[in-house]
């Protein structure tokens, strides 16, 4: 009894301070503008503010020993419906209850559509899609994000030296030849004597493009400069436009707090001469008719150049301030001088660069599309443009018109994921699952039936076995290599990664009547076919020579008719159905009986001062809509050039036809999905990475090839659900491997590792394969 007495008293004791420290952390809460939700592992903060909105779904490694009744109420629900959540759940206080909430945790969104957008992310049948669907305001973002958008119009404080290797292979790439036919240019101005003062400028740009790191370009004509009382050593540099500041106090200002740096405005001793209007001078005019020209075509080549190799980003924005601004100014306006450190304040210039070359400009978007995408966007044109203007190979060859071809599919596959995430964002379920299941599979499709409709045309069966291999090699990559790659890529960040193995359970059931269903007609056929071989060489007596024998198969269509049509061929068309049945089921099954699985929530009634109002999507329905039809559009145009010329290929090539199917035209369409999974493992979302294989390994088996089934019913073009022996076993042994792998609930880099090299393995058995049958 007294043991009981003294428990009851230290449960008491520790609900006391609970309920004491969680009210303090909502009084800071209020006074402090930090966000209210961070991902903490350890100590999971909390407040009471409803200014964000919170969806469930990441799942962090927990506390090796945890106490389920004392942090239970820290569960997928948001923080500001906690207070009115936190007693169902200790009334749930049970084991079933602690292992389901212990993988739980709150992933913070930024407004409705976006909270949308990741909810769907975890909902079965729909495309996985990392890049966010609306605009994210730059102040919120990191310091490093914010150099990305910066324009290069501020001195900044900068702190290391100016020398590194980005600014020095600057020098080598662009800055000697611009800085070049600056000094051209300027001799061309002196020349025509009324073109002097330009003469002038070009001869200071010259030097400047030699190396602008650590310098400013400014403007003269400002009658005031600004300097910072606060700071008395801050430099006083004039500005382009003068900076509006209040000196308004807000209300929880705290009255100790040090006064904010006050600006004042200093006249200049010597004002400016008059200078004659700038569009009343000859030499305006001998500028924009001699010089600005010529200077013109050498920064747009620096552009472009910049522009595509992105990472020297900084560069094009440099030469596109230059060319848009500081070439149209009067010449006497423009000053070039060294800067200093900055102590304290920024100041605003007309142009300022510190570095010539940033990493992170891999993040770099363009209105919500990726700048890897934006610049593969015009291949795109160009596959076109000479795929169907030289049809005759006159000027390109047809492994180059391939290679194109098969390049722009990716830009296109980014589009159209973009265009499905922001439709679904943005409408319902019913909407969003139409759409994901209408052109989540566009890009395959594209490429199976204009393969399937090249080789009817032709009369050759090796494009039916180019589409089997891509199949195959596409529920190899997913099932094998996106979670190998995603588990070291993930495992080198963080030591050990957690994943819901319920939801994995679900998607490894699909993936196993997946393969089932979709390899039974060929099991169907090896214990009932007839196994002929063209030519053996085993002769009687012969005990040196090798037993070589020659395009053996199951022979079901000409010499054992029957076979196929009373048998095989009803047995292909009842698979059709069943599978997307199944797909079906799994929709029902993890979207509205068992939806738990996926621990997908949303804010709920108490939380509603929550809204999208505000949010700026990137593209809107309609626009979405838009693009998605012309994306569809080129992506079966470039398919259909990509199979128009795969013929010298696979018939010149010294490697296997198999090979370039697994490889090349299975992966190529997921590259986007590749690098979405990445980025999920990046950020600890494991879950999300495994998803994204096992998402589109289920719908190649249950979707995508029923589809091609159905289209060969209508339109025979010799498609017949029986694969090679080599594609039977490889999957089957992927998927009892990816299963065995997935039983802990737990990651690594060392599973990544042996995923990888399984998959490595039998893209080694593809490589060295003989030709299918037909090729």
């Amino acid at each position: 009894m007294v043991l009981e007495a003294r428990d009851c008293s230290r449960m008491a004791h520790t609900k006391h301070t609970m309920s004491t420290d969680v009210e303090s952390r909502r009084r800071r809460s209020t006074e402090s503008s930090e966000p209210l939700w961070d991902h903490d592992p350890k100590g999971r903060r909390c407040s009471s503010q409803c200014d964000r909105l919170c969806v469930a779904g990441a799942y962090l490694e927990i506390p090796d020993t945890p106490s389920p009744c004392t942090s239970q109420y820290f569960g997928h629900y948001t923080p500001k419906c906690l207070s009115a959540h936190r007693h169902s759940l200790h009334s749930r206080c049970t084991d079933d209850v602690w292992q389901e909430a212990s993988i739980r945790t709150t992933i913070r969104a930024d407004n409705e559509v976006e909270a949308h957008k990741l909810a769907n992310n975890y909902r079965f049948g729909f495309r996985k899609w990392k890049s966010h669907v609306t605009e994210r305001p730059i102040e919120d973002r990191s310091d490093v994000v914010k150099e990305l958008y910066s324009d290069l119009n501020y001195i900044k404080h900068h702190s290391g030296s100016l020398v590194t290797v980005g600014n020095v292979i600057y020098v080598l790439l662009f800055g000697w030849w611009i800085s070049l036919f600056y000094f051209l240019v300027s001799l061309l101005m002196f020349c025509t004597i009324a073109g002097i003062p330009y003469g002038k400028l070009c001869v200071q740009l010259s030097g400047y493009f030699l190396w602008p790191f650590g310098k400013a370009l400014q403007k003269s004509s400002s009658l005031v400069r600004k300097c910072c009382m606060k700071f008395p050593h801050c430099e006083a540099i004039p500005e382009v436009d003068e900076i509006k500041e209040t000196s308004e106090v807000k209300e929880s200002t705290p009255l100790l707090r040090s006064a904010p740096a006050i600006t004042t405005e200093i006249p200049l001793t010597t004002p400016p001469p008059k200078q004659t209007r700038y569009w009343c001078r000859l030499s305006t005019y001998v500028w924009l008719v001699l010089g600005y020209p010529l200077l013109a075509v050498v920064h747009f080549l620096a552009i472009f150049l910049s522009w595509m190799l992105v990472f020297t980003i900084p560069v094009s924005k440099m030469n596109v301030r230059t060319l848009s601004i500081i070439l149209l100014m009067p010449p006497e306006e423009v000053i070039i001088r060294t800067v200093k450190k900055a102590q304290g304040c920024e100041t605003r210039v007309l142009l300022c660069c510190y570095r010539a070359f940033n990493w992170y400009y891999y993040k770099f978007t363009v209105d919500g599309i990726n700048v890897f995408a934006v610049n593969l966007l015009p291949l795109v044109i160009i596959t076109l443009v000479i795929g169907y203007m030289d049809k005759d190979n006159y000027y390109v060859s047809s492994e180059a018109k391939f290679a194109t071809a098969v390049s722009s599919i990716i830009p296109l596959s980014y589009y159209i994921g973009m265009g499905i995430a922001s439709i679904s964002a943005q409408s319902n379920f019913a909407v969003g699952a139409v759409v994901n299941a209408t052109f989540g599979s566009i890009t395959e499709m594209a490429f199976y039936i204009t393969a399937l409709l090249q080789g009817h045309r032709a009369g050759n069966k090796c494009y039916a076995e180019i589409v089997k291999s891509a199949l195959t090699g596409t529920l190899l990559g997913c099932i094998l290599f996106v979670p190998g790659i995603c588990m070291i890529i993930g495992g080198c960040k963080h030591r050990e990664q957690r994943f819901n193995s319920r939801s994995a359970g679900v998607s490894s059931a699909l993936l196993f009547i997946s393969i089932g269903g979709v390899f039974a007609p060929t099991l169907f056929s090896k214990a009932y076919g007839n196994f002929i071989c063209e030519g053996c060489n085993n002769l009687p007596g012969n005990t040196t020579n090798p037993f070589l024998c020659n395009n053996c198969h199951y022979d079901l269509s000409e010499n054992n008719r029957p076979l196929f049509l009373s048998h095989i061929e009803p047995l292909v068309y009842t698979i059709s159905v069943l599978l997307p049945a199944a797909y079906l089921i799994g929709l029902i099954f993890t979207l509205k009986t068992h939806s738990h699985i996926y621990d997908i929530h949303t804010s709920d009634a108490h939380c509603h001062d929550v809204s999208d109002h505000g949010a700026v999507v990137h593209w809107s329905r309609s626009r979405a809509v838009v693009v998605l039809i012309l994306a569809t559009v080129m992506m079966a145009a470039c398919a259909d050039l990509s199979t128009e010329h795969i013929k010298p290929i696979i018939s010149n090539s010294s490697v296997s036809q198999y090979f370039i199917g697994v490889t090349v035209l299975a992966m190529v369409p997921e590259l986007p999905e590749i690098v979405n999974g990445i980025q999920f493992a990046l950020q600890n979302n494991i879950s999300l990475s495994l998803e994204v294989g096992s998402c589109i390994a289920v719908q190649v088996c249950m979707l995508q090839i029923p589809l091609l089934i159905l289209f060969n019913a209508f339109y025979d073009v010799g498609f017949v659900l029986i694969f090679s022996d080599l594609h039977l076993w490889a999957s089957i042994f992927s998927v009892i491997l990816v299963n065995y792998i997935f039983m802990d609930g737990k990651s690594d880099y060392f599973q990544g590792t042996a995923l990888v090299v399984v998959y490595l393995i039998l893209l080694a058995l593809y490589f060295f394969a003989p030709a299918p049958l037909g090729c």
